[in-house]
């Protein structure tokens, strides 16, 4: 039984973050597609939706980017909800608002959430796309166009763009988010091309088809993945767009990324109680990747936990089990080195089992949320490296 629990952990692991990923790189380069390019035959109805809540600092520059597209403005409305936002992103967006007739403006006068807020602001929609996203994703001049350029295809519900960080140091864990943000952007590109199933296009920058929006549930977290896998379980197929870029300051700070990855974990398990019938009742592809790509991640701290027993107990049984027990040792205490110290830029490598560790402590909590019962989805802007 515990050599079981210890393969068992050690595949789910290995599997989630190194099989998987490498054999969709692998065969995603053999089968790769090239993205759509716009057409000027095709130019429907756009709206950009997006909740802000104290978002000062980034609102002026994403409104007026926005409409600094290629699409076409007369195609083009944006429309935006405050979460009772205490700052001045209220007085900035009606100060726009003179100068964009396009932009819409409701302020929330008690915090709702961004679940609560977009499924309100939808209701006021009546373009034939939305795109949703957040107050600091900023978009270039080609995003709307090569986003809507997917949608050409009747059978596309959605198509998510390709979220970058336009600034990282050494200082922090933003190196190491950025390094992640670009290997997780890679497999969810192979998944679109190979399958059309890309698992889980990022909140600040994806186009849906508005009829197939139904709504987020009340109190949920992760309404991009939600919305990601009703699309797919209604056979619809969605896309990832690698040439639709847009841009994000990147996470400095660990414990603001901590903070993040704990509401991320929390949407995680909602998600999983929600599709979780879609790994046995449509296994491949959908569940497959489902399985592969999110499901196995968010077990990996459990996993964890099981290895420390089992390889310790095993370990004196054979030598091969004794150098895994030292070698697993030894990434933990590497790990907890690099979380302590993930400031100092001079750490280097140590960093990722630090950033590893930390992420997976952060589902631990946010399963333990989960569990308690989620009381409010209301959020807090995660402070970047922005000026």
């Amino acid at each position: 039984m515990i050599e079981i629990l210890f393969y068992i952990s050690l595949f789910g692991i290995l599997h989630t973050y190194l099989i998987y990923p490498a054999s969709m790189l692998i065969l995603g380069k053999i089968f790769r597609k090239t993205c759509p390019t716009p057409s000027q035959d095709y130019n429907p109805t756009v709206e950009i939706i997006f909740a802000a809540y104290n978002e000062e600092a980034v609102i002026r520059d994403k409104i007026i980017r926005s409409f600094k597209t290629k699409y076409p403005l007369s195609k083009l409305t944006l429309r935006i909800g405050s979460d009772a936002s205490t700052d001045q992103t209220d007085a900035l967006i009606n100060e726009l608002k003179a100068e964009y007739p396009q932009l819409h403006f409701k302020r929330f006068a008690a915090r709702t959430g961004k679940a609560g807020i977009l499924n309100q602001l939808i209701k006021d929609s009546c373009a034939d796309l939305i795109i949703f996203t957040d107050a600091n994703i900023i978009f270039n001049e080609d995003t709307i166009p090569h986003l809507v350029a997917n949608m050409q295809n009747p059978k596309v519900g959605i198509c998510g763009g390709r979220i970058v960080y336009s600034t990282y140091t050494n200082t922090g864990i933003s190196l190491q988010e950025s390094t992640y943000l670009n290997l997780e952007n890679k497999i969810k590109k192979a998944e679109s091309d190979l399958f059309g199933k890309a698992m889980g296009v990022e909140g600040g920058c994806y186009i849906i088809r508005r009829e197939l929006f139904t709504g987020i549930p009340p109190l949920y977290f992760m309404e991009d993945f939600y919305i990601s896998m009703a699309t797919m379980k209604k056979r619809h197929a969605v896309l990832f767009a690698s040439n639709a870029t847009c841009y994000e300051d990147a996470s400095v700070y660990s414990s603001e990324e901590y903070k993040r990855k704990v509401r991320i974990s929390i949407g995680n398990f909602q998600n999983l109680n929600a599709f979780k019938s879609l790994i046995i009742t449509r296994f491949f592809p959908l569940g497959y990747l489902f399985l592969s790509h999110k499901v196995l991640r968010w077990f990996t701290p459990f996993f964890m936990l099981i290895l420390i027993p089992t390889t310790l107990i095993l370990a004196s049984t054979s030598p091969l089990y004794e150098a895994i027990a030292a070698f697993y040792g030894l990434f933990i205490a590497l790990g907890a080195v690099g979380m302590l110290f993930s400031q100092n830029k001079s750490l280097g490598l140590l960093k990722y089992p630090g950033h590893f560790i930390h992420m997976n402590a952060a589902l631990l909590k946010g399963f333990y949320i989960y569990l308690k019962g989620v009381k409010s989805n209301a959020w807090e802007p995660t402070k970047r490296n922005q000026q």
